[in-house]
């Protein structure tokens, strides 16, 4: 069973950049996931998919998963598009870039 190791993104209810720093080995499911007829939540009889460790660097958990044994795969963060600096500079003058709504 492969594992992902990747950064996660800030979520949209946030900010700021917290829990974002740090690098997380989580395993992808081997079991199909099953609805429950009555309550109609989803289950699945694979503990692994419960476990999600984190790491300071992207080398600790590549180290990890090698010494264990674990086959993964990295996924890159994405960089963030630079935003203007201040709410002023959508109508300075001379602006390069059209405004948008």
């Amino acid at each position: 069973m492969p594992a992902r190791i990747y950064k996660p993104a800030r979520t949209a209810m946030q900010s700021g950049k917290a829990k974002t720093k740090a690098w997380v080995l989580e395993f992808e499911s081997e079991m199909r996931r099953e609805t429950d007829p009555l309550m109609g939540w989803t289950s699945s009889g694979d503990m692994k998919q419960q476990v999600k460790l984190t790491f300071d660097t992207r080398e600790e958990a590549e180290g990890y998963a090698r010494r264990k044994g674990i086959a993964y795969k990295v996924f890159e963060p994405k960089q963030a598009a630079p935003k203007s600096k201040s709410y002023s500079d959508n109508f300075r003058w001379g602006r390069e870039t059209n405004w948008t709504h």
